[in-house]
């Protein structure tokens, strides 16, 4: 009887894998972008903050209206400003020193133009005199501090005007502000002192309107 063989089965080769897929989290790549862009913001800021800013004068100590306002009161500060706030440009500091303060200025505090003057006000000689006008009585483009004036005596709203000029008292303003309730515009005029009862009087009358003089110096 002849011998058998043996025969042995090569099993099958095991079938080759793919690489794995990886599966991103929606929330990760929500994630990643968020961030992204918060960092592109942010340099934007940064870049706009830098670009923006100026250099200005700030009050280094509080200086009571009417003091002269001394070098060490003043420093310099770089500040991001709105265009549309009036500020003395760093530049200017040296103008500053000497002049007197307008009003009470907060140490920190920015300054402005309005909050400087060349002396006190009102000064000796000097008298300010406070007027109480409706619209129409002063011009409609708005008086500002140092604005040269002339109070016009009026004949009212039922008077005619007469052949002889109006008497007329010239002055500076101090400052214009509006009553409470809107009706009224609040102007403080600055005159001499000898000025200063006529136009008293004839303010109180209600029958005087402001005109604005040149602004060229």
């Amino acid at each position: 009887m002849a011998p058998t063989t043996a025969t042995t089965t090569t099993p099958p080769a095991p079938a080759a894998l793919g690489p794995v897929k990886t599966r991103r989290r929606p929330v990760l790549i929500i994630a990643s972008v968020a961030a992204l862009l918060l960092s592109a913001l942010g340099g934007v800021w940064l870049w706009t903050s830098a670009t923006s800013s100026v250099e200005v004068v700030v009050a280094k100590a509080a200086v009571p209206r009417g003091a002269v306002i001394a070098a060490g009161d003043l420093m310099v500060a770089r500040v991001s400003l709105d265009p549309a706030i009036a500020s003395i440009p760093a530049s200017d500091v040296s103008t500053v020193v000497g002049q007197r303060a307008a009003l009470d200025i907060s140490a920190g505090g920015l300054l402005t133009p309005d909050a400087i003057a060349p002396e006190t006000v009102p000064a000796k000689g000097e008298t300010v005199v406070g007027l109480s006008l409706v619209d129409g009585m002063l011009p409609a483009i708005p008086l500002k501090t140092g604005d040269d004036v002339r109070v016009v005596q009026t004949p009212g709203a039922q008077g005619q005007v007469g052949e002889v000029s109006p008497v007329t008292i010239a002055a500076k303003v101090v400052a214009v502000t509006r009553s409470q309730d809107g009706q009224f515009a609040l102007v403080d005029l600055l005159v001499s002192a000898d000025a200063a009862p006529d136009l008293a009087a004839r303010a109180a009358t209600g029958k005087v309107a402001v005109v604005l003089d040149s602004r060229e110096r």
